[in-house]
């Protein structure tokens, strides 16, 4: 077990620093986002097994030589409070660094998503207090203010995309049909799903390179995702106008341009969806 066990540490140690440090902007990432998406969890699941797992592996090896008989004998410390001979207090931390991380990991996702459920009630009913609904578009209302807004407010069962005045009248019909579709994707995909387990995830780990990159990569990768759906429907050049005036509230350059022409200001998440889109 002991073999096991180092052999889980050095791939937990693998995929909290290097793998992490390389994957942010990668090409092959951005232009199939859902295969990045995936990728991107399967690093932060099977880091977090492999982590938990080498402490239970490394503290189990002191009870026994196999898993069953090393399960009953840590069953035996638990209920009767005996240690077999030759246990060190190792074996001890080592088990009870696993309890901890475990029981860490699993709050901060409890909060995570109780604190995210509060908020998105509380600005669910602020929304249905200052907005309108829009004629002939179930599901979306309109907030009277001239910022060009754009996003969506996913639920259990009901979903709301919300628009301003301002957008609609910055944008054409197929500009608008652009945003719309990229917010459906978000609620139909479920993209709150991927992000809150991520967002708790750095918050648990704010010092582990998987957990702080993870959460910035994957809100761009699930941003690209939905462009990708909403491609379906509109052109690029829609698409990329739309998200230029949400983003920035201005015009986008001619589509020939348009990696020439972004000022260096340009955030770099913006600059992302944008030339993938040229």
């Amino acid at each position: 077990m002991v073999a096991a066990a180092i052999t889980l540490g050095v791939i937990a140690i693998l995929l909290a620093w290097p793998v992490p440090v390389i994957l942010p902007g990668a090409r092959w990432a951005y232009r199939r986002p859902a295969l990045g998406l995936l990728v991107w969890q399967l690093v932060a699941l099977i880091g977090g097994f492999s982590m938990i797992g080498s402490l239970v592996l490394l503290g189990a090896a002191t009870f026994a030589t196999d898993l069953p008989d090393a399960a009953t004998g840590m069953w035996r410390f638990v209920t009767h409070n005996e240690l077999p001979e030759g246990s060190s207090v190792w074996s001890l931390l080592a088990l009870s660094g696993a309890l901890f991380l475990t029981a860490h990991l699993l709050l901060n996702l409890l909060v995570t998503v109780v604190y995210a459920e509060r908020e998105r009630a509380r600005h669910s009913q602020l929304i249905t207090l200052l907005s309108e609904p829009i004629a002939g578009r179930p599901g979306t209302r309109l907030i009277d203010t001239p910022a060009p807004v754009a996003y969506c407010l996913p639920g259990a069962l009901t979903s709301i995309t919300v628009l301003s005045a301002g957008l609609l009248q910055l944008l054409d019909e197929e500009e608008l049909q652009a945003v719309i579709e990229h917010e459906r994707a978000h609620v139909r995909l479920r993209h709150d799903i991927v992000l809150i387990f991520f967002t708790a995830w750095k918050l648990s780990l704010p010092w582990l390179p998987t957990a702080r990159n993870a959460s910035r990569e994957v809100a761009l990768l699930l941003e690209m995702h939905a462009d990708d759906n909403a491609l379906v429907h509109v052109g690029r050049g829609s698409l990329a106008r739309a998200i230029t005036i949400v983003s920035e509230g201005g015009a986008l350059p001619q589509r020939s341009e348009l990696s020439s022409a972004m000022p260096e200001s340009t955030p770099k998440e913006l600059r992302a969806r944008l030339l993938r889109l040229a």
